[in-house]
């Protein structure tokens, strides 16, 4: 009996970049490049009119500027993409007790084990309800695959995009994947990819032709017999709905390589503060503590620290890392910190911060000190540095007299900011110094004013 497709794939299309648009009315129909904006940053996403122009995913922000210097490029605003993907995690947990979220913006769900569907048509309704319910809750478009493995699901996915649905029907399968690309199936990147084509292989109908004995030698036992049974549309990987973090970690990638050893611990210091932030946001706390430092020379450096017990105390995660950056040499320049936190749980020892100042000794007393001399001697010139990089591009701000806005850009004192709402016609800009006292940052609004409003379905 052959199975039916059951297995949900959603993928919501050019997810940051099409929030962006919609929170943003001067932005839609326009080319919008959501990434770091420095000139080692990266795209993490590019909306669809930016596409046209070669702007993809993971490309370098400088290339991206050259391909579409007339895009809008904006740093992401993480908080809110998170707080849309809970609103879509919760219509996917609606369907099934089983939910696989990949990222923020994509999932697997096992229809058949929360009985919302059993076979094609029971399933192709499910996909096109959830279509319309995404839309309704976050104002955004998501794309859908149905079928009846993990893999299949995921390709009829990529063929849906952008805004669509696509169903692969039992019996179909092997004609569907033969003329596919080897790139199409789990498990083959560049690297395995330029292998195969060196072996005269670029297709999965190939693979067959090929068959599973030569994908052996070419590849390894494992990788060979696993790409062998995907050529022929075998996929038995279960849908799995907890995926436990393991670590929690944040870093930081300079434009320019950081050769001050006391800016090195202020950062250090800045970062192990954001990384606890996130630990207590996960409702988790951790035992080791991870320092991470990249120097001007692309070499890595990781250090790690285990306490006597989880926590998640910003002091004591600071002084960890701090005594682990004592033994680093920094000479010549730093170009990435960053600090994390590993062996998770969800509780915390309350006296670990007394433990960790008796371990810091001296030289944890001296990182410490000097790390509150500095903030005493950073230079006029930079402490504007600071208060100019407040209004971050694309973020949200409110003004005394204007309301709300976004940051449109800022530099040499000033900050221009484009005044709208996602319900709102597109806004007009102005300009403000950097210390306006009539100009905060602020929240972002929801892109759906009445959370409530999506259709009840019995």
């Amino acid at each position: 009996m052959r199975k039916a497709p059951t297995i949900l794939h959603l993928d919501m299309d050019a997810f940051y970049a099409s929030a962006e648009q919609a929170s943003k009315p001067s932005l839609r129909g326009k080319a919008v490049v959501v990434g770091g904006l420095g000139p080692r940053g990266v795209v993490a996403t590019a909306s669809y009119e930016a596409r046209v122009f070669g702007v993809h995913s993971a490309m370098p922000m400088a290339q991206a500027r050259r391909l579409a210097p007339n895009a809008a490029y904006l740093v992401p605003r993480f908080g809110f993409y998170k707080a849309i993907s809970e609103q879509v995690m919760g219509l996917l947990r609606e369907l099934s007790p089983l939910v696989e979220p990949l990222s923020l913006d994509e999932a697997f769900v096992d229809l058949e084990a929360g009985g919302a569907a059993w076979d094609d048509a029971s399933a192709r309704q499910v996909g096109a309800r959830l279509r319309g319910d995404i839309r309704a809750v976050t104002g955004l478009t998501g794309s859908v695959g149905l079928a009846a493995s993990k893999m299949l699901a995921k390709i009829a996915s990529e063929q849906a995009k952008p805004d669509g649905l696509v169903v692969i029907e039992p019996g179909t399968e092997r004609a569907l994947l033969g003329p596919l690309s080897v790139r199409t199936l789990p498990g083959v990147g560049p690297a395995t990819g330029d292998h195969l084509r060196r072996a005269g292989i670029h297709t999965v109908d190939e693979i067959v032709e090929a068959g599973e004995d030569e994908l052996v030698r070419l590849l390894g036992k494992a990788h060979g017999h696993g790409l062998y049974a995907m050529a022929l549309a075998r996929d038995e990987r279960a849908v799995v709905a907890e995926r436990e973090a393991k670590s929690v970690s944040v870093e930081d990638t300079y434009d320019v390589d950081i050769h001050d050893r006391v800016r090195v611990g202020l950062e250090v210091q800045r970062l192990a503060d954001r990384c606890v932030r996130r630990l207590r946001g996960a409702g988790v706390s951790g035992r080791t503590i991870v320092l991470k430092v990249r120097r001007y020379d692309f070499s890595t450096l990781t250090r790690s620290e285990t306490l006597r017990g989880p926590t998640d105390d910003p002091a004591v995660v600071r002084e960890a890392a701090l005594r682990m950056l004592e033994g680093v040499d920094s000479t010549g320049g730093v170009r990435l910190l960053g600090v994390g936190v590993t062996g998770l749980a969800d509780f915390t020892q309350e006296d670990l911060f007394a433990q960790a100042a008796g371990a810091a000794g001296a030289a944890g007393e001296g990182a410490d000190h000097a790390v509150e001399q500095a903030a005493d001697d950073v230079s006029a010139e930079e402490r504007d540095v600071v208060v100019e990089r407040r209004w971050v591009a694309g973020h949200d701000v409110r003004h005394a007299e204007y309301g709300h806005g976004w940051v449109q850009g800022s530099g040499l004192g000033r900050v221009t900011v484009r005044f709208e709402t996602p319900d709102s016609e597109p806004g007009r800009v102005r300009t403000f110094l950097v210390d306006d006292p009539a100009l905060e940052s602020a929240d972002p609004l929801p892109l759906v004013e009445v959370m409530g409003a999506r259709p009840h379905h019995p």
